[in-house]
């Protein structure tokens, strides 16, 4: 049994992370249901800023740039690998996604950019997936979903951004901006790996409710009107002066 208890690293477990603990107990947050309320382009980039520029932080930015700028699930982002990235076509491979499905997203060069940092550190572990446990016995192994959105959830709280900051409010985001420039909703849905209207989630929902809100001409959009007024260019250089196009950060 003190065998059953012990991790890879030979660390102790939790009894709570044994199958069956939870048999019988209704998850804390069942019937709930979060609105579909993205952060905004400013409250993203102050989370980018100050997760920082060490291992962790890169780390971080690395993947708040391909959840918020691919759409990717939580699981398809840990679930990439170094190969899965093609720079020069400006895409990513999401080799399992939901119900199995296999299919190739884009993500704009200013993201490229963000994340180009944390390949380059990445070189210094061992080959696997692309974000992985840094410290450790474990190091170089895949980083789990509850401790990517501890990170991101604690980070946040760091940064002051008072909306919930979770992977897929960042999904969102990345539905709501694609609906403002005018992406029809098709692709959009190919984009967030919705097979059909019928099972749009709120994801696609979203997109649609922002071009709704677009067309009616309505001011409330994850990007100032000054923001989109930049050239995208320079706008999207660093996270810093993308911050200043948009308007000073919470």
């Amino acid at each position: 049994m003190t065998e059953l208890l012990l991790d890879a690293a030979g660390r102790r477990r939790s009894p709570a992370t044994m199958p069956g603990f939870h048999a019988g107990r209704a998850p804390r947050n069942k019937g709930v249901r979060y609105p579909a309320d993205p952060p905004t382009i400013e409250e993203i980039v102050t989370v980018m800023r100050t997760a920082g520029d060490g291992q962790h932080g890169l780390r971080l930015r690395g993947l708040i740039v391909v959840l918020g700028r691919a759409g990717l699930r939580i699981q398809e982002a840990l679930a990439l690998n170094e190969a899965d990235l093609d720079h020069r076509r400006g895409s990513l491979l999401v080799r399992h996604g939901k119900g199995g499905r296999r299919r190739e997203v884009g993500m704009d060069d200013w993201a490229w950019e963000q994340l180009q940092p944390w390949i380059v550190a990445r070189l210094e572990l061992r080959v696997g997936p692309l974000f992985c446990v840094i410290n450790g016995r474990t190091r170089g192994r895949h980083w789990s979903p509850a401790a990517a959105r501890e990170e991101l959830r604690r980070t946040a709280a760091a940064a002051r951004v008072r909306r919930r900051f979770a992977p897929h409010q960042l999904r969102h985001a990345h539905a709501v901006e694609m609906a403002h420039e005018g992406v029809p909703l098709v692709v959009i849905q190919r984009q967030l790996g919705h097979r059909r209207s019928a099972g749009m989630s709120a994801d696609a929902e979203t997109a649609a409710a922002a071009r709704a809100d677009s067309r009616r001409g309505s001011s409330c959009r994850p990007h100032s009107a000054a923001a989109r007024s930049a050239p995208e260019s320079a706008a999207r250089a660093d996270p810093d002066r993308h911050a200043t196009a948009g308007g000073s950060p919470p």
